[in-house]
């Protein structure tokens, strides 16, 4: 089973919850055995799971990639000004697959699945989400 949904951003780099609308499609699965592949379509945008009881973490994880990668220093700068959101999507990856345990995401208590703005604010971002049973 596969399904897209999409998302707005708010900010140029900002991490997006998304696991209710994940968690969401699996119950739609029935799958009770499995694996969830969360996928973002975009050159300047990732997944990644992270911590979701303190928000102090997803801007922690944003200041470290603006130390990491600084924005206007990068020759794709030349092109469109956005080189920094190409690297960090990159380092971070566009996907994460997550187990399904008993018709559940397999997520510990403090994990949750971000949608990561590196180019951001956009009216429409796209995240795939494609649901298969190993049973």
């Amino acid at each position: 089973m596969q399904k897209i949904f999409s998302i707005r951003t708010q900010h140029h780099n900002q991490l997006v919850d998304i696991t209710a609308q994940v968690k969401k499609i699996v119950l739609e699965s029935r799958i009770r055995t499995g694996l969830v592949n969360v996928y973002a379509q975009g050159a300047t945008a990732a997944i990644m799971i992270q911590e979701n009881w303190d928000e102090s973490v997803q801007t922690d994880v944003i200041d470290l990639l603006k130390k990491l990668i600084p924005s206007g220093v990068w020759l794709h700068d030349r092109q469109d000004g956005n080189g920094d959101a190409h690297l960090k999507a990159g380092i971070v990856g566009p996907g994460e697959t997550i187990p399904i345990i008993e018709g559940n995401l397999g997520l510990s208590t403090w994990q949750n699945i971000f949608f990561c703005e590196f180019d951001g604010p956009r009216s429409t971002r796209s995240i795939v989400v494609t649901v298969s049973s190993s049973e």
